[in-house]
């Protein structure tokens, strides 16, 4: 065996694999997001980005890197979110995240993903793992 899905022709994984040439392990995205007032700490007193919304851009960056290698009737979700937030980021400045996809294995995607502020401080840093899944047969709750 080659350690891909077994599956028969035009079965339930081969829309899942005509877009996959190209993304492979290295690759990388960088996306630049100028913080607004809807992704404060809202418990806070203070204006700064809080861990959600974060997470959010993390995982934001990770669905852009991929649009490129959807077919017509696929996505992709989150299923695991390992991040450390480690400095504060004041509303209004801008942040820059990088993911790398560092495995795909089947229809599972491990990244690495990295932020930093407009002063070059590291923010965040953590891992993050999404799936590639068919839209129909994800919305008809199978």
């Amino acid at each position: 065996m080659d350690g891909s899905p077994s599956c028969p022709p035009g079965g339930p994984l081969h829309s899942l694999t005509n877009m996959r040439e190209g993304l492979t392990a290295g690759l990388t995205h960088k996306q630049t997001y100028v913080t607004t007032p809807e992704m404060r700490a809202k418990q806070l007193a203070t204006d700064v980005l809080s861990t959600p919304a974060l997470i959010g851009l993390m995982e934001g960056t990770c669905v852009q890197l991929l649009a490129p290698y959807l077919d017509e009737n696929e996505q992709s979700v989150g299923f695991h979110v390992d991040v450390r937030h480690v400095a504060p980021t004041s509303i209004g400045r801008s942040v820059v995240v990088t993911v790398e996809l560092l495995a795909l294995e089947g229809k599972r995607l491990h990244f690495a993903v990295s932020a930093f502020n407009d002063q070059g401080i590291k923010i965040g840093e953590g891992t993050h793992r999404r799936a590639f899944i068919e839209v129909d047969r994800f919305a008809g709750g199978s």
